[in-house]
Protein backbone atom coordinates (compact mmCIF):
# COMPACT_ATOMS: atom_id res chain seq x y z
CA UNK A 1 0.00 0.00 0.00
CA UNK A 2 1.45 3.49 -0.40
CA UNK A 3 2.35 5.71 2.16
CA UNK A 4 0.50 9.43 2.21
CA UNK A 5 3.47 10.86 0.72
CA UNK A 6 3.54 8.81 -2.78
CA UNK A 7 0.12 9.58 -3.14
CA UNK A 8 0.41 12.90 -2.40
CA UNK A 9 2.95 13.22 -5.38
CA UNK A 10 1.03 11.12 -7.22
CA UNK A 11 -1.92 13.38 -7.07
CA UNK A 12 0.43 16.43 -7.46
CA UNK A 13 1.80 15.08 -10.67
CA UNK A 14 -1.83 13.84 -11.64
CA UNK A 15 -2.58 17.99 -11.54
CA UNK A 16 0.15 19.58 -13.15
CA UNK A 17 -0.13 17.30 -15.95
CA UNK A 18 -3.42 17.14 -15.94
CA UNK A 19 -3.92 21.10 -16.23
CA UNK A 20 -1.22 21.68 -18.49
CA UNK A 21 -2.83 19.30 -21.03
CA UNK A 22 -6.17 20.92 -21.21
CA UNK A 23 -4.60 23.80 -21.42
CA UNK A 24 -2.67 22.52 -24.44
CA UNK A 25 0.88 23.56 -22.50
CA UNK A 26 1.59 19.93 -23.54
CA UNK A 27 0.45 20.16 -27.00
CA UNK A 28 -1.62 17.40 -28.27
CA UNK A 29 0.44 14.44 -29.84
CA UNK A 30 3.33 15.39 -27.75
CA UNK A 31 5.32 12.36 -26.42
CA UNK A 32 5.42 12.72 -22.53
CA UNK A 33 9.29 11.18 -21.37
CA UNK A 34 9.10 10.33 -17.98
CA UNK A 35 12.97 11.78 -17.96
CA UNK A 36 11.48 15.14 -19.35
CA UNK A 37 8.25 15.37 -17.13
CA UNK A 38 10.95 14.86 -14.19
CA UNK A 39 13.26 17.58 -15.10
CA UNK A 40 10.34 19.89 -15.98
CA UNK A 41 7.72 19.07 -13.12
CA UNK A 42 10.46 18.04 -10.43
CA UNK A 43 8.49 14.84 -9.92
CA UNK A 44 9.80 11.18 -9.25
CA UNK A 45 9.13 8.11 -11.71
CA UNK A 46 6.41 6.50 -9.68
CA UNK A 47 3.98 9.46 -9.31
CA UNK A 48 4.32 10.53 -13.19
CA UNK A 49 4.15 6.68 -14.12
CA UNK A 50 0.46 6.65 -11.85
CA UNK A 51 -0.79 10.26 -12.72
CA UNK A 52 0.60 9.16 -16.85
CA UNK A 53 -1.84 5.59 -16.15
CA UNK A 54 -4.53 7.93 -14.39
CA UNK A 55 -4.82 10.36 -17.67
CA UNK A 56 -4.66 7.31 -20.15
CA UNK A 57 -8.03 5.95 -18.48
CA UNK A 58 -9.57 9.57 -19.22
CA UNK A 59 -8.20 9.81 -22.74
CA UNK A 60 -6.45 12.50 -22.32
CA UNK A 61 -2.90 10.40 -22.65
CA UNK A 62 -2.71 7.83 -25.02
CA UNK A 63 0.29 4.79 -24.62
CA UNK A 64 2.53 4.32 -27.44
CA UNK A 65 3.64 0.30 -27.92
CA UNK A 66 7.54 1.08 -26.85
CA UNK A 67 7.53 4.81 -26.37
CA UNK A 68 6.54 4.97 -23.59
CA UNK A 69 3.11 8.02 -23.32
CA UNK A 70 1.67 11.04 -25.55
CA UNK A 71 -0.80 13.29 -25.34
CA UNK A 72 -4.20 12.69 -27.12
CA UNK A 73 -4.25 13.90 -30.63
CA UNK A 74 -7.14 16.02 -31.59
CA UNK A 75 -9.34 15.87 -35.25
CA UNK A 76 -12.13 16.88 -36.55
CA UNK A 77 -14.07 13.59 -36.13
CA UNK A 78 -13.35 13.83 -32.77
CA UNK A 79 -14.41 17.03 -32.17
CA UNK A 80 -17.85 16.25 -34.34
CA UNK A 81 -18.33 13.83 -32.20
CA UNK A 82 -17.99 15.52 -28.82
CA UNK A 83 -19.97 17.89 -29.80
CA UNK A 84 -22.46 15.82 -30.51
CA UNK A 85 -22.15 14.24 -27.27
CA UNK A 86 -22.24 17.95 -25.78
CA UNK A 87 -25.61 18.67 -27.13
CA UNK A 88 -27.17 14.88 -26.00
CA UNK A 89 -25.68 16.00 -22.67
CA UNK A 90 -26.29 19.45 -21.82
CA UNK A 91 -29.03 19.97 -23.60
CA UNK A 92 -31.21 18.26 -21.07
CA UNK A 93 -28.88 19.82 -17.87
CA UNK A 94 -29.70 23.40 -19.65
CA UNK A 95 -33.54 23.05 -19.70
CA UNK A 96 -34.07 21.54 -16.49
CA UNK A 97 -31.91 24.21 -14.97
CA UNK A 98 -34.07 26.99 -16.59
CA UNK A 99 -37.27 25.17 -15.15
CA UNK A 100 -35.93 24.86 -11.82
CA UNK A 101 -33.79 27.50 -11.56
CA UNK A 102 -34.72 30.35 -8.89
CA UNK A 103 -33.43 34.09 -7.53
CA UNK A 104 -30.04 32.52 -6.49
CA UNK A 105 -30.04 30.45 -9.77
CA UNK A 106 -30.48 34.25 -11.82
CA UNK A 107 -28.31 35.61 -10.02
CA UNK A 108 -25.11 33.42 -10.60
CA UNK A 109 -25.81 33.45 -14.14
CA UNK A 110 -25.78 37.36 -14.14
CA UNK A 111 -23.13 37.65 -12.04
CA UNK A 112 -20.67 35.26 -14.03
CA UNK A 113 -21.80 36.64 -17.35
CA UNK A 114 -20.56 39.82 -15.67
CA UNK A 115 -17.34 37.89 -14.90
CA UNK A 116 -16.82 37.00 -18.36
CA UNK A 117 -18.09 39.92 -20.25
CA UNK A 118 -15.09 41.93 -18.65
CA UNK A 119 -12.68 39.42 -19.36
CA UNK A 120 -11.36 40.51 -22.70
CA UNK A 121 -9.17 38.78 -25.42
CA UNK A 122 -8.52 39.28 -29.00
CA UNK A 123 -7.02 36.45 -31.30
CA UNK A 124 -4.21 38.82 -31.83
CA UNK A 125 -3.86 39.01 -27.97
CA UNK A 126 -3.93 36.08 -26.28
CA UNK A 127 -0.98 35.09 -24.16
CA UNK A 128 -1.46 31.68 -22.05
CA UNK A 129 -2.56 34.23 -19.09
CA UNK A 130 -5.12 35.70 -20.70
CA UNK A 131 -6.77 32.62 -22.36
CA UNK A 132 -6.97 30.77 -18.77
CA UNK A 133 -8.58 33.64 -17.63
CA UNK A 134 -11.19 33.49 -20.50
CA UNK A 135 -11.37 29.76 -19.83
CA UNK A 136 -11.79 30.06 -16.46
CA UNK A 137 -15.06 32.65 -16.74
CA UNK A 138 -16.20 31.03 -20.22
CA UNK A 139 -16.54 27.53 -18.17
CA UNK A 140 -17.97 29.66 -14.88
CA UNK A 141 -20.78 31.48 -16.81
CA UNK A 142 -21.61 27.91 -18.89
CA UNK A 143 -21.43 26.38 -15.39
CA UNK A 144 -23.89 29.23 -13.43
CA UNK A 145 -26.49 28.01 -16.62
CA UNK A 146 -26.38 24.77 -15.56
CA UNK A 147 -26.03 24.90 -11.92
CA UNK A 148 -30.04 24.41 -11.05
CA UNK A 149 -30.10 21.35 -12.70
CA UNK A 150 -30.04 18.10 -10.59
CA UNK A 151 -28.38 15.22 -12.61
CA UNK A 152 -25.63 14.09 -10.82
CA UNK A 153 -25.41 11.54 -13.72
CA UNK A 154 -25.40 13.98 -16.58
CA UNK A 155 -23.25 16.40 -14.91
CA UNK A 156 -20.07 13.67 -14.59
CA UNK A 157 -20.73 13.25 -18.31
CA UNK A 158 -20.57 16.57 -19.33
CA UNK A 159 -17.62 17.33 -17.67
CA UNK A 160 -15.45 14.73 -18.94
CA UNK A 161 -16.94 16.43 -22.52
CA UNK A 162 -16.24 19.93 -21.02
CA UNK A 163 -12.70 18.84 -20.75
CA UNK A 164 -12.46 17.02 -23.96
CA UNK A 165 -13.52 20.08 -25.86
CA UNK A 166 -11.74 22.60 -23.58
CA UNK A 167 -8.59 20.95 -25.30
CA UNK A 168 -9.32 21.18 -28.87
CA UNK A 169 -10.48 24.89 -28.23
CA UNK A 170 -7.41 26.15 -26.57
CA UNK A 171 -5.43 24.40 -29.81
CA UNK A 172 -7.88 25.93 -32.04
CA UNK A 173 -7.50 29.19 -30.80
CA UNK A 174 -4.01 29.89 -30.32
CA UNK A 175 -2.96 28.11 -34.12
CA UNK A 176 -4.45 31.54 -36.04
CA UNK A 177 -2.65 33.81 -32.83
CA UNK A 178 0.49 31.75 -34.03
CA UNK A 179 0.17 32.15 -37.66
CA UNK A 180 -0.24 35.62 -37.38
CA UNK A 181 2.57 36.40 -34.58
CA UNK A 182 4.61 34.38 -37.48
CA UNK A 183 3.40 36.68 -40.33
CA UNK A 184 1.51 33.99 -41.80
CA UNK A 185 -1.17 36.03 -43.35
CA UNK A 186 -3.13 33.19 -45.99
CA UNK A 187 -6.19 32.41 -44.27
CA UNK A 188 -5.52 33.93 -40.97
CA UNK A 189 -8.45 36.82 -41.15
CA UNK A 190 -11.02 34.12 -41.84
CA UNK A 191 -9.58 31.57 -38.63
CA UNK A 192 -9.88 34.98 -36.40
CA UNK A 193 -13.49 35.95 -37.59
CA UNK A 194 -14.30 32.62 -36.70
CA UNK A 195 -12.60 32.83 -33.52
CA UNK A 196 -13.37 36.24 -32.27
CA UNK A 197 -17.21 35.65 -33.23
CA UNK A 198 -17.28 31.87 -31.05
CA UNK A 199 -15.64 34.39 -27.95
CA UNK A 200 -18.00 37.02 -28.69
CA UNK A 201 -20.33 38.64 -25.02
CA UNK A 202 -23.15 38.97 -27.58
CA UNK A 203 -24.09 35.42 -28.14
CA UNK A 204 -23.25 34.86 -24.30
CA UNK A 205 -25.83 37.92 -23.60
CA UNK A 206 -28.28 36.50 -25.50
CA UNK A 207 -28.09 33.08 -24.05
CA UNK A 208 -28.09 34.30 -20.58
CA UNK A 209 -31.38 36.38 -21.66
CA UNK A 210 -33.14 33.80 -23.38
CA UNK A 211 -32.65 31.90 -20.15
CA UNK A 212 -33.80 34.01 -17.43
CA UNK A 213 -36.85 34.96 -19.80
CA UNK A 214 -37.48 31.16 -19.05
CA UNK A 215 -38.22 30.57 -22.84
CA UNK A 216 -37.06 27.26 -23.31
CA UNK A 217 -37.21 27.13 -27.48
CA UNK A 218 -34.95 30.35 -27.60
CA UNK A 219 -32.29 28.98 -25.34
CA UNK A 220 -32.63 25.55 -26.97
CA UNK A 221 -31.63 27.06 -30.33
CA UNK A 222 -29.07 29.77 -29.22
CA UNK A 223 -27.47 26.41 -27.27
CA UNK A 224 -27.34 24.51 -30.48
CA UNK A 225 -25.72 27.26 -32.49
CA UNK A 226 -23.56 28.51 -29.51
CA UNK A 227 -21.97 24.35 -29.78
CA UNK A 228 -21.43 24.75 -33.27
CA UNK A 229 -18.88 27.97 -32.91
CA UNK A 230 -16.24 26.16 -32.12
CA UNK A 231 -16.28 23.97 -35.62
CA UNK A 232 -16.46 26.91 -37.52
CA UNK A 233 -13.26 27.85 -36.39
CA UNK A 234 -11.62 24.81 -37.11
CA UNK A 235 -13.17 24.38 -40.08
CA UNK A 236 -11.05 27.79 -40.68
CA UNK A 237 -8.05 27.25 -39.74
CA UNK A 238 -8.37 23.83 -41.09
CA UNK A 239 -8.68 25.37 -44.49
CA UNK A 240 -5.46 27.45 -43.22
CA UNK A 241 -3.33 24.52 -43.09
CA UNK A 242 -4.18 22.81 -45.70
CA UNK A 243 -3.57 25.96 -48.28
CA UNK A 244 -0.23 26.02 -46.63
CA UNK A 245 0.75 22.47 -45.55
CA UNK A 246 -1.56 20.32 -47.68
CA UNK A 247 -4.08 18.04 -46.00
CA UNK A 248 -3.84 16.75 -42.53
CA UNK A 249 -6.56 14.27 -41.29
CA UNK A 250 -5.02 14.64 -36.99
CA UNK A 251 -3.83 17.53 -35.79
CA UNK A 252 -1.38 17.21 -33.08
CA UNK A 253 -0.32 13.68 -34.21
CA UNK A 254 3.19 12.68 -33.71
CA UNK A 255 5.56 12.12 -37.01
Amino acid sequence: MQDKDTLSKTEAAYLLLRRDILNTRLRPGASLRLGALRDSYGLGWTPLREALSRLEAEKLVTAVSNRGFAVAPVSRAELEDLMRARMIVEMPLLLESIEKGGPDWESAVVTAHYRLSRCKITPDDASDEVADEWDEKHTAFHAALLSAATSHWLFRFQSTISDQLRRHHRFLGLTPTQRAAAGMSLGYEKAAAALQDAMAIEHHTALMDAALDRDLDRAKALMTEHIGYSLQVYIRSEDELEMQEGPKQLIGTRS
